[in-house]
């Protein structure tokens, strides 16, 4: 039997049901699939669906377990053992995983069943899942509108209710920035937090794999479930992990909450600059103490960001070459035919876009003056973060600069694109952790369009941003708002 209230429950309420016996597992997965077949036309998150495999397994499951019974959505860059995992590209168009990824393994440990690969840029290289080589996925706001990206299709699923939760990936801000513009809660964890095994390598010294909910609550709840030492990941920190729901409800009255001056950039839409500012009053009025810091090194994360990034890419994707797996080119006269023409057919634009500048930061010649002294700079900004922590405990921004744009507007200038992560990207280079929740909706031409307020934590503080997000959230109504589809 499908219920229809079912799809809009948080992770929470349905664990509760599900532990009361008021609903089987099956049922929510009948009630989601019947959902899910209603918007999905207009919103196109999902790549792929097992929702036979995830029947199965929710014939099964133990109800008991922190997430058992959940169904979780999958960006499609994260193994999967057995469904599709293309990395939104046509290189990777017919590969099938033969293992789960570490966070999948602790995800199904906890009882969760991941049941759907979502949309994305191809290989997370994007701010709009504009980039897929499948399809463009649509904001549930509005459907002429990007839902954010790279983390798109997550995002869009779990605003449109068609996931409970979703898994996205972070490399410059492709969690946060699509749950601002998708009305979601999104956590960047610190760099090391959850282990990277089974995830398909963009830039490997910035990536980490994140919740996408509709709570901070059922964010914290993912991520005691996956969050933890792994030994087949080198970065991976043997560092215990705490009960990240433990401190959901406590005040923050004595907090210091830091703001940026560096943030207040003249580009910043006007409506997210008020809403913004709201929240931050908000927060002060619950208690907490507001500190102006500073980030004297913040003019420089896009650049810096774009040096390393790329050229991680370079290496990274250098395995993608149509010998052992993925797309092939068809009857090449040679071995380097076969090589060129694999690739240039295989890869997108952006794609081709980011290997040509991060083998030419790697080239002979430019390799110290560039790729070394990005390197230099990154530290400066990790010392920036590490100097203003020593002041406050979290800070606050916005968490995107503007509300979601339009499908097209800003496809052909990639110097626009890579904008949209100027509030982001720093995080992702300093390895500290993130949080963007709902904070006010912006009115633009006709529609109501999510701003999210951006919190940032130490590294490793992950259980202190949980608990300043939960505080403003449970102080405003913006995480009820819901599109309406």
């Amino acid at each position: 039997m499908s219920r229809p209230d079912l799809p809009a429950l948080t992770i929470a309420d349905l664990q509760s049901l599900l532990r009361r016996k008021e609903v089987s597992p099956r049922e929510v997965i009948q009630s989601l699939r019947t959902w899910i077949e209603n918007v999905e036309p207009k919103i196109d998150a999902y790549l792929s669906i097992d929702f036979d495999t995830a029947i199965r397994e929710a014939e099964k499951v133990d109800v008991a377990l922190s997430l058992g019974g959940v169904p979780i959505a999958i960006k499609d860059i994260i193994n999967v053992k057995g469904q599709p995992c293309t990395c939104g590209s046509k290189i990777l168009g017919n590969y099938r995983p033969p293992y789960d990824a570490t966070v999948i393994q602790k995800l199904r440990a906890a009882g969760a069943i991941p049941f759907g690969k979502t949309n994305m840029d191809e290989f997370a290289m994007g701010s709009s899942t504009e980039n897929s080589s499948v399809k463009v996925t649509r904001n549930p706001w509005d459907l002429s509108r990007v839902p954010g990206g790279s983390s798109g299709g997550s995002a869009a699923a779990v605003a449109a209710d068609a996931a409970f939760g979703g898994l996205g990936t972070d490399t410059g801000g492709s969690i946060r920035q699509p749950a601002s513009l998708s009305g979601v809660v999104g956590l960047k964890p610190s760099y090391g937090r959850v282990s990277r095994f089974g995830l398909v390598a963009f830039a490997s010294s910035l990536d980490q794999v994140g919740p996408l909910t509709k709570t901070v609550r059922d964010s914290a709840m993912i991520m005691n479930a996956m969050a933890g030492h792994d030994p087949q990941d080198s970065t991976s920190l043997p560092d215990p992990v705490p009960d990240y729901t433990k401190n959901l409800g406590r005040d923050v009255k004595g907090i210091r909450l830091g703001t940026p001056k560096e943030y207040r950039i003249e580009g910043l839409d006007p409506e997210v600059k008020s809403a913004v500012n709201a929240a931050i009053k908000q927060l002060e009025s619950l208690g907490a103490e507001i500190v102006d810091v500073t980030l004297p090194h913040t003019d420089y994360g896009i650049a810096v960001y774009y040096f390393l990034a790329t050229a991680e890419a370079s290496a990274n994707l250098a395995r993608f070459d149509g010998v052992r797996y993925g797309y092939r080119a068809k009857d090449p006269k040679d071995l380097l035919d076969h090589y060129g023409r694999t690739r240039e057919e295989g890869f997108g634009a952006e794609v081709k876009r980011r290997i040509i500048l991060g083998t030419y930061v790697l080239s002979s010649g430019y390799y110290d003056a560039y790729y070394v002294r990005a390197q230099k700079v990154r530290e400066l900004i990790r010392q920036d973060f590490v100097k203003a922590f020593e002041k406050v405990d979290v800070i606050i921004s916005p968490t995107s600069p503007v509300p979601a744009f339009k499908l097209g507007e800003r496809t052909a200038d990639p110097l626009a694109m890579y904008l949209a992560d100027i509030f982001t990207n720093t995080g992702n280079l300093a390895g500290i952790c993130g949080i963007s929740v709902p904070c006010g909706l912006a009115k633009v031409k006709g529609s109501q369009l999510p701003i999210g307020l951006q919190i940032l934590g130490k590294a490793l503080d992950e259980a202190r941003i949980f608990q300043v997000a939960h505080a403003y959230e449970q102080s405003t109504d913006w995480h009820k708002q819901r599109p309406k589809l």
